[in-house]
Parts: C-alpha cells; sequence; structure tokens
C-alpha cells in the first residue's frame, strides 16, 4: 500500500499540470475542469493496484485520463439538454502569462479550436501540445506511431485552417 502511494504521488506531481490541461480541453468551464481533474485521479488511485509496470507510468496515467475524459464527456453531453447554464461570469485559468495581446488572441483561438475536434484527434493533440513524443502517444492511444506522425500532421492542418478563420 505504501509502495502504490508513493507511486501515485511520484505520478501525480510528474504530470498533475498536464493532466489538468488535458481535462480542460474536454470541458466546457474552470469547474468542469476542476471537477473531471478530480474524477481523474481519483480513478488512477483506484486503478493503482492494477499497474503492472508494463509500460511508463506516465502513458499509464495518460490512458486513465484520457478514458475518463472521453466517458466525462459522453455523458455531458448526453446531459446537456437537461440543464440551464447560467454564463453570467466566467472565470477560466489561463496558464502561464501570454507575452502580448497578440498571443493571447492566437492561444484563445487555439483553444477554441482543439474544442471543435472530434474525440479521437482531440486525444492526439492534448497529448502532442504535452510534448509526449510519438511513441508515446501511440502507447497511449493505441495507435501505431506511423498513424500518430499522420493524424497529427492533418490536425495540425485543421487548426491552421481554423485559427485562420477565427482570427
Amino acid at each position: 500500500m505504501e509502495k502504490q502511494k508513493t507511486t501515485f504521488l511520484s505520478a501525480l506531481k510528474e504530470n498533475q499540470d498536464k493532466l489538468y490541461r488535458i481535462c480542460s480541453i474536454y470541458s466546457d468551464s474552470s469547474e468542469d475542469s476542476k471537477d473531471l481533474f478530480q474524477e481523474v485521479l481519483v480513478h488512477i488511485w483506484k486503478s493503482m493496484s492494477s499497474f503492472k509496470g508494463n509500460s511508463a507510468i506516465d502513458t499509464w496515467v495518460f490512458r486513465i485520463a484520457l478514458n475518463v475524459c472521453l466517458r466525462f464527456k459522453s455523458k455531458h453531453t448526453k446531459n446537456k439538454n437537461r440543464f440551464i447554464r447560467l454564463d453570467s461570469m466566467t472565470i477560466s485559468y489561463v496558464g502561464s502569462e501570454v507575452a502580448n495581446e497578440k498571443d493571447s488572441e492566437k492561444l484563445i483561438a487555439l483553444r477554441k479550436c482543439v474544442k471543435k475536434l472530434n474525440e479521437g484527434d482531440k486525444a492526439i493533440v492534448a497529448l502532442y501540445l504535452e510534448g509526449l513524443a510519438y511513441r508515446e502517444i501511440s502507447d497511449i492511444v493505441g495507435l501505431s506511431e506511423n498513424h500518430i506522425a499522420v493524424k497529427i500532421k492533418r490536425i495540425k492542418s485543421k487548426l491552421f485552417n481554423c485559427i485562420n478563420k477565427i482570427l
């Protein structure tokens, strides 16, 4: 049990910012991002006993995070029409400070465009933007490394076109 706790805390320390950013891609508000992040952590903790070490802990953690995010998105989409969201005030986490207003506009446009992608492409681009290598991404999403490279090239093209339309 102590080893699981140490492994969990180490994985969390190493990946918490990346996990939160992935959660924010799959949620519509900062509150949803926080809830989703907590849900991801709970699932990781509950699954610690099943970690066999066949892959890197980071790969295993990202795989769980993506599965939880995809289930959340699916449930959230089904229930979306049942609730009216009050958007009178929105406070969102932007992350590190942006150098200037133009960079801020580009970052906002990128986030909007990423949210428009299908769930598979969203998962791949989220991991790519976190700096994971193609091999790691392929291990997490279950596609070949070559397929990941092709998909990333296509996703970049989609994002470039989307951002240019917004700006």
